[in-house]
């Protein structure tokens, strides 16, 4: 049972890096001026952002608590960090999408952008790219190094935690513009009018 959890998470961490590609790729088609396709995708997700985010934070921290708690996988000094910065948010976005409050999520921003850079950080020191410290060697059996899972040749813990990050971000960003009313997005799926 425990490997199929994992295989089933490590599945939805690429649908999640999927759609975080997705959402990248209309961001950068917006900048371009090319607006009809993020037009078409905000009239799909409109009002659901927090929703969204919470859905991503809220199986994000089933998970890690399902490999510490079920697998009884170790969690390392920056499993931690990144719980640290995963927890608040499966509970703060809830109460916001359940209060519609699309304003206060700005608040929350720093915290997915933490959690990514820790999430990088971790990421180098599991591929050996940067050395870990000796309080990772004290922290958990093999370190901060040590691989837990590697589904699809490339689907681990800090993968996972980066994905949910980046997607809890994007969403929360998405929210937040929608509550400023900044940029001509709301203005054009508003009125149906489309710039391309």
């Amino acid at each position: 049972m425990t490997h199929d959890v994992i295989v089933a998470l490590a599945a939805l961490g690429i649908v999640g890096q999927a759609a975080a590609g997705l959402l990248l790729l209309l961001g950068v088609l917006w900048l371009a001026g090319v607006r009809r396709p993020a037009s078409i995708v905000r009239r799909w997700i409109w009002g659901y952002e927090l929703w969204l985010a919470f859905l991503v934070a809220a199986i994000a921290t089933g998970g890690s608590l399902f490999f510490s708690e079920i697998a009884h996988f170790v969690p390392c000094e920056l499993c931690w960090f990144q719980r640290i910065c995963m927890y608040p948010l499966s509970i703060t976005i809830l109460l916001l999408a359940l209060a519609n409050d699309h304003r206060a999520a700005r608040y929350l921003l720093p915290l997915p952008v933490v959690g990514s850079g820790i999430a990088v950080y971790h990421l180098l020191v599991e591929n050996g790219v940067v050395s870990q410290t000796h309080a990772c060697l004290v922290s958990a059996p093999g370190g901060c190094a040590t691989k837990w899972i590697n589904e699809f040749g490339y689907v681990t813990i800090p993968t996972l935690a980066l994905t949910a990050f980046v997607l809890t971000f994007a969403f929360l960003l998405l929210s937040v513009v929608d509550a400023r009313g900044v940029g001509s997005l709301d203005d054009e799926v508003h009125t149906g009018a489309t710039l391309e």
